[in-house]
């Protein structure tokens, strides 16, 4: 059970640094351009949600939840 929480939540930690560092996109055009937008961080949290979920639904099909 620990090894299945700690498979869920190894995606959703690299999701939150990625978004968590501090990027300037007047400096580089390689920056994500999504962190100036309005809706990026609803986004991010929707992003974890959806993997996290596709996760649970995988583990429960394969009968290991």
């Amino acid at each position: 059970m620990g090894s299945i929480i700690s498979t869920i939540f190894m995606p959703l930690s690299f999701i939150a640094g990625v978004y968590g560092m501090n990027f300037k996109t007047e400096v580089s055009p390689w920056n994500m351009p999504e962190l100036s937008w309005a809706l990026g961080y609803p986004f991010s949290l929707l992003l974890m949600a959806a993997v996290a979920t596709v996760l649970l639904v995988f583990f429960h099909r394969k009968g290991w939840f």
